[in-house]
């Protein structure tokens, strides 16, 4: 899979290994380390305090009360408003250092990098080891500027991805028991409980989740990517899809859109009206049940990993399932 395409198709991944770190005591004074999912040994003088990050690992981490000093990665969308994996962030608080839309994916401003003299740079990687909207060559440049800290968002569960985003937060300053904490795991909690009772409810009707492309039908493996194999734990019915050998799609002509008769639809809505007229006017997809029921859900495939931004995902999830119990 190229890595244009992982940047269109694959943003949804937000799965990590363990970056387990043995960090600092909480005095900022004191030395700091931390070993990230690379199983590289961070090693500062004192604990970050100016950190530059990318969209959503910023989002995760102001959720868990961690404020970065600048971004790179998606932030705001063509109409302004602020894009699905950076939710909770502030466009005007924070410093934009590259979009990494289209040509200029992974690439960062490096003199605007450099002027603000970073402790640390946090990411993660989807197919490791390469950087999430860090280029490899301008990894290197970014090394010779600042320590990297990259957690490895690879085979591991919804749980386990927010699980591990905490241990950085709380690496770098976060009380993870604080009131503000503790509310967001009781919202996620309820938020997780309604679609579990959502998928009693629906039986032995059937959810499949797509993408498309003008090309090609994505039909989604949902063991590959952690928020759907969270909700089928939950007992939401999503189609068992098997993707390619080191993959998260199976790929299928338009022709073959109507591979799996789904009640309900998921359909990837980063590809916005576009991708929506698009399933809605394909003869082929227009046969399967969903689309003749106007069965056809927004997903939202990109968020920070934390348990405030997915307790918001999931009720929204929620809210829209809700109309074809």
């Amino acid at each position: 899979m190229t890595r244009a395409r992982v940047a269109v198709v694959a943003a949804a991944l937000f799965v990590l290994v363990g970056c387990g770190g043995d960090d600092d005591t909480g005095d900022s004074g004191g030395s700091w380390t931390f070993t990230d999912g690379r199983d590289r040994a961070i090693e500062l003088e004192s604990r970050p305090d100016t950190v530059v990050a990318q969209t959503s690992v910023a989002a995760a981490l102001k959720d868990l009360g961690v404020e970065v000093e600048a971004v790179f990665g998606p932030l705001t969308l063509p109409d302004g408003s602020v894009d699905p994996q950076a939710a909770g962030l502030d466009p005007e608080k924070v410093t934009q250092l590259g979009d990494g839309g289209g040509d200029d994916y992974g690439n960062l401003d490096l003199e605007k990098l450099a002027g603000l003299k970073p402790d640390l740079v946090v990411t993660y990687m989807v197919v490791p080891p390469e950087l999430w909207y860090v280029n490899p060559a301008t990894e290197k440049k970014v090394d010779k500027l600042v320590p990297t800290l990259a957690m490895n968002f690879q085979g591991k569960s919804l749980e386990e991805d927010i699980g591990a985003v905490s241990d950085v937060a709380e690496a770098l300053g976060a009380d993870l028991d604080s009131e503000r904490v503790r509310a967001d795991e009781e919202a996620f909690d309820r938020a997780a409980f309604r679609l579990k009772t959502i998928g009693e409810q629906l039986g032995d009707r059937t959810i499949l989740a797509a993408s498309t492309t003008p090309d090609l039908f994505y039909a989604a493996d949902p063991s590959q990517f952690p928020d759907l194999a969270f909700y089928r734990s939950l007992g939401l019915p999503i189609e068992p899809v098997k993707g390619a050998p080191g993959g998260y799609w199976q790929e299928l002509s338009w022709e073959k859109a109507d591979t799996y008769d789904a009640d309900i639809v998921l359909w990837d809505q980063r590809g916005g009206d576009a991708a929506l007229k698009q399933l809605t006017s394909d003869p082929v997809f227009s046969t399967i049940t969903a689309a003749k029921d106007g069965a056809l859900v927004p997903w939202n495939t990109v968020a920070p990993m934390s348990r405030r931004a997915y307790a918001d995902v999931m009720n929204t999830l929620a809210d829209r399932l809700e109309k074809f119990v």
